[in-house]
């Protein structure tokens, strides 16, 4: 391991106008990469396409692909990382600012390293030449026994409300047990000010509980005493990306992914940009020196499937710590109101996060009369914002997809059929 004063650590910050969030960057902030044998493990035990046909589109976009408003606004947000590195400035940067909409995005070297991934599998990343270029990136504490970790099957995390059955990410997951606890002790159909109130508690527990495993063995304790809490107080008038898929054959598919917000720093060679997670906050709130080595790291991911009878809906959402609000709103909205998909993911959302509430308000007269009575800091969106996530949602019954909405908080896609 490379010692404390050789790692590569720096601190940018991004801007989303009323927040901003702090993260590190820097080769001591990989964390040891185990995405690409998970995705070919479940491509290999649940695909039915062979693993060159499912890179393809990909291959053909890293030759070049039009950037759009949406991919131009997140370089813009994350510019502090993409200019970090020359090699990385070299790929997102033209001239003295990041790409516009209309520019062509290319990445010739990245779509080498897919087309050497769908003949030679994961073995590249453990053993050869991307796991080659880590072991030797500078400022980066990485070990040949990090490349060989592999992913880990677990039982979801199970909670009941309403009649409705929801599997969640378990631990070390803390996204998927934070939305249990707000779904195992909130009200039914909460309003506002009590939502941001329960979210706060439950922020404040999160805090507190040694790691996630301890909370979910906590959890109907928790669970008691949050619903005591909001019995007993009177009303009051923060890089991820998320799959949900059913196919026509019934079977459902979430897939949470996240690379962070990256490094900062573009592996020689390859076009990767690896992952910043020991450097986000959120998950590691004393700094990437305060992470303890061979230990799972916890995560904000969680995508999660809801049954009832025989519907089923799969969603799911990026956006950091704000996953298990966005989450925890939306899963509410579906269960206690009946509210459709596309209402449910377009409603206005709130965070609340170390005592302070950031919330969208967009106009809804009863919306911000819930929130007037919050006695502590508060930041105001005046737009819905890609700082609350995005969730992508499908439903299917009895087999047969009926709907699917993809969040236009960050440029989500939907396709039915």
């Amino acid at each position: 391991m490379a010692a404390e004063r050789e790692r590569d650590l720096a601190s940018v910050t991004f801007d989303f106008g009323p927040e901003t969030q702090d993260v590190h960057i820097g080769a001591g902030t990989i964390a040891a990469p185990c995405v690409v044998p998970m995705l070919l493990a479940a491509q290999a035990e649940g695909g039915r396409m062979p693993l060159s046909e499912v890179l393809t589109p990909a291959i053909a976009a890293a030759a070049g692909h039009t950037v759009t408003p949406f991919q131009a606004r997140v370089m813009r947000l994350v510019g502090p990382i993409l200019s970090a590195d020359p090699a990385a400035r070299a790929l997102y940067f033209l001239g003295d600012a990041t790409m516009e909409p209309g520019a062509t995005l290319s990445n010739p070297a990245f779509g080498e390293v897919l087309d050497t991934l769908a003949h030679e599998g994961a073995r590249i990343f453990a053993e050869g030449e991307i796991a080659a270029a880590l072991l030797a990136f500078p400022g980066s504490h990485l070990t040949r026994a990090d490349l060989a970790v592999g992913p880990r099957q677990r039982a979801p995390l199970g909670v009941a409300r309403r009649g409705v059955d929801v599997a969640l990410n378990p631990p070390p997951s803390l996204g998927g047990v934070s939305v249990a606890l707000a779904l195992a002790a909130l009200p039914h159909r909460p309003g506002p000010g009590r939502l941001a109130q329960a979210l706060d508690a439950i922020d404040r527990v999160r805090r507190e509980a040694p790691d996630a495993a301890a909370l979910a063995h906590a959890l109907p304790d928790h669970s008691a005493a949050l619903k005591t809490l909001l019995a007993e107080t009177p009303k009051a008038v923060r890089g991820t990306t998320h799959i949900s898929v059913i196919d026509a054959a019934g079977m459902a598919a979430g897939l949470t992914l996240s690379n962070g917000e990256g490094c900062g720093r573009i592996l020689p060679g390859t076009g990767l940009m690896p992952n910043n997670m020991l450097g986000e906050e959120d998950l590691v709130p004393g700094g990437p020196l305060a992470w303890t080595p061979d230990r799972r790291m916890a995560s904000m991911m969680c995508p999660m499937l809801l049954r009832a009878g025989d519907a089923t809906t799969v969603l799911g959402t990026g956006g950091s710590s704000r996953i298990r609000t966005a989450l925890a709103q939306v899963a509410l909205a579906l269960i206690d109101a009946g509210t459709p998909l596309e209402a449910a993911i377009r409603a206005p959302r709130l965070h609340v996060e170390a005592g302070r509430l950031s919330f969208e308000d967009t106009g809804d007269a009863r919306w911000r009369e819930g929130l007037r009575d919050w006695s502590g800091e508060t930041r105001v969106f005046a737009e819905p914002s890609l700082f609350f996530g995005g969730v992508h949602a499908v439903r299917a019954e009895a087999g047969t997809v009926t709907d699917a909405f993809a969040d236009p908080r960050r440029a989500g896609h939907a396709l039915v059929g």
